[in-house]
């Protein structure tokens, strides 16, 4: 069982959100949240309240138990480009690139998700023989 939450267009740069992601991929949910609530960076607290969000849908909407909860997947995409010029010398303007970024996690459960793997095992096995 999988549940998931998505922000969109956030105003930090997706390379400084995926040092972020790094630290808590594959990670226990609850884990996770303390990895990121002692984590200096200012993607921190963005990606923490996706997490949070995650694990409130599978809480509440797929009634899973909260200790059972990892992070299955945890995508950072580039949103749209905001493009803005500052002025440079001899009348030039040079482009500046604010960059947005789109965070995406899966919360799995470990209970289901070794299941699943039991159950392939198992078709393997009867292909096999």
């Amino acid at each position: 069982m999988e549940a998931k939450a998505i922000a969109k267009n956030l105003r930090i740069a997706p390379r400084k959100v995926r040092l972020v992601a790094d630290l808590v991929r594959g990670k226990s949910a609850v884990e996770a949240m303390v990895i990121l609530a002692n984590t200096n960076k200012a993607a921190s607290p963005l990606v923490d309240k996706v997490l949070k969000s995650a694990v409130a849908n599978a809480i509440n909407n797929h009634m899973m138990d909260e200790e059972t909860l990892f992070v299955k997947e945890i995508m950072i995409n580039e949103g749209p480009t905001l493009k803005r010029f500052r002025p440079k010398a001899k009348g030039i303007a040079a482009p500046v690139l604010k960059r947005t970024s789109h965070i995406s996690i899966v919360i799995g459960d470990k209970v289901s998700n070794t299941e699943e793997v039991d159950e392939i095992e198992e078709n393997e096995e009867e292909v096999t023989e």
